[in-house]
């Protein structure tokens, strides 16, 4: 399975959590279609198809790819 990497992961949440602050207090039409635009390539690499959705998995997929490069230790 095809997995994205952690990097552009925290990018696009980011973005994505950015721009929903920034478009509820400032509603520019610009502010809008970039949301738009980072929900849907959020939603294309998780798999998802509502932002909210994309933004849980996006935040476990992150989660995991930690677990997966700092094992606990004994």
């Amino acid at each position: 399975m095809l997995t994205t990497h952690p990097a552009l992961l925290r990018e696009l949440l980011e973005r994505c959590e950015t721009l929903r602050r920034r478009l509820a207090s400032n509603g520019s039409a610009e502010t809008r279609r970039q949301l738009e635009d980072a929900s849907y390539t959020l939603c294309l690499i998780t798999g998802t198809r509502q932002l909210d959705t994309a933004l849980y998995v996006a935040r476990q997929q992150l989660a995991d790819a930690l677990r997966r490069e700092q094992p606990l230790r004994p």
